[in-house]
């Protein structure tokens, strides 16, 4: 019986199951790798797209700065998972998708809900267990959701934004629409069973889903390369036949660029893709983890080359001639739209106990 067989879309060339030596290379630089499957430099951005893409990530930077402040005052209780550093990723694949297309991640995902447009006041009431916001108190910041912006979350079990994700993309085909699901997960994630079976059923029943691997490198503190036999995560669908491709997850022009071939290849109807964000956090997992399994020097090292609001900031200054003055002004408006977020969820009152029995499903006797 005849076999298919896809070749990768990182390297154009069909690849075995065997790991090279340099796929155990822990420093895998994001500055390095291809954005596209022809090795292409991204297209460069206009000034609008580059000042949007300024603001999108520095509001999630700043956000995430003020979460990090309020927790430390004891405002937000709980995990609290930080996406500084990890900004270029869904702001690209946001400049990708269209209106009705959802989203779904996993815990780290303040950044997600602000790119997709939710109010930094209600995302911010609901870290602090507010009544004013989006699970009226009771999800706190790994479980928040907006219908409204098609954003399903938000989940603390790792892994399991793929299933969910790979569910709203049958939902997509089964109700004949040509929306795309965006699924993140993180690299350790990417090592769970119930992902290879999402894999599995979205290429047998060619799902318009695309699946985004933010790899940060260590996943709650373990280096990829001491807990993946293959690292090279972009090749994880081959076997399925789903093809993946690597980008360099710092560079919003790259991801952009990825996600626009991929939306595309998704509503041909060809099924899933694989997109590996090689990115990096600047903090810890949580807010609970020194983080001491890193060098400090690997971590400076990463803010002063790759930062990927620094690369648009410069971009804005040297090809597009804005002023610093300019910029600062704009640095100054978002800090004001943070503050006043921060001012609304500290004013907003608990929530009430009857809220305890409220969106809650009661089984009937038997069921």
């Amino acid at each position: 019986m005849a076999t298919r067989s896809r070749t990768s879309a990182t390297s154009g060339k069909k690849t075995s199951g065997k790991t090279s030596s340099s796929a155990k290379n822990t420093s895998r630089n994001p500055s390095r790798r291809k954005s596209s499957a022809s090795g292409s430099a991204p297209a460069d951005f206009g000034k609008d797209e580059d000042m949007q893409a300024y603001r999108d990530m520095l509001l999630i930077r700043r956000f995430e700065e003020k979460a990090g402040q309020m927790y430390g005052m004891g405002l937000i209780g709980g995990f609290c998972h930080l996406y500084i550093g990890q900004e270029a990723v869904v702001t690209g694949m946001k400049g990708a998708i269209e209106d009705g297309d959802q989203v779904v991640t996993s815990y780290r995902d303040h950044g997600h809900m602000l790119a997709v447009g939710m109010d930094p006041k209600g995302v911010m009431a609901e870290l602090t267990g507010r009544e004013g916001g989006y699970s009226k108190g009771k999800g706190g910041s790994m479980h928040m959701f907006s219908i409204e912006k098609n954003f399903y979350g938000g989940h603390g079990i790792v892994g399991a934004p793929v299933p969910i994700g790979t569910g709203l993309a049958f939902s997509n085909q089964y109700n004949d629409t040509d929306r795309v699901c965006l699924t993140f997960f993180g690299d350790g994630a990417a090592n769970q069973g119930q992902v290879y079976e999402s894999f599995n059923m979205a290429e047998l029943w060619q799902l318009p889903v695309i699946y985004v691997i933010e790899n940060n490198r260590y996943a709650m503190g373990t280096s990829v390369a001491r807990s993946s036999a293959q690292t090279d995560l972009s090749k994880r669908g081959l076997s399925f036949n789903i093809p993946g491709e690597e980008v360099d997850g710092m560079d919003v022009r790259a991801v952009r660029e990825a996600g626009q071939k991929a939306v595309e290849w998704c509503r041909a109807g060809k099924g899933p893709y694989i997109l590996e964000m090689m990115t990096y956090r600047y903090r810890g997992h949580s807010m609970s983890d020194p983080a001491k399994y890193r060098a400090k020097e690997e971590v400076n090292k990463m803010r002063s080359e790759h930062d990927p609001i620094e690369q648009v900031r410069k971009r804005l200054i040297e090809d597009h001639k804005l002023s610093e003055d300019e910029l600062k002004n704009i640095d100054k408006e978002i800090k004001k739209t943070v503050n006043e977020a921060a001012e609304f969820a500290q004013a907003s009152p608990e929530p009430d106990p009857s809220e305890l029995w409220t969106d809650v499903v009661e089984l009937s006797e038997g069921a």
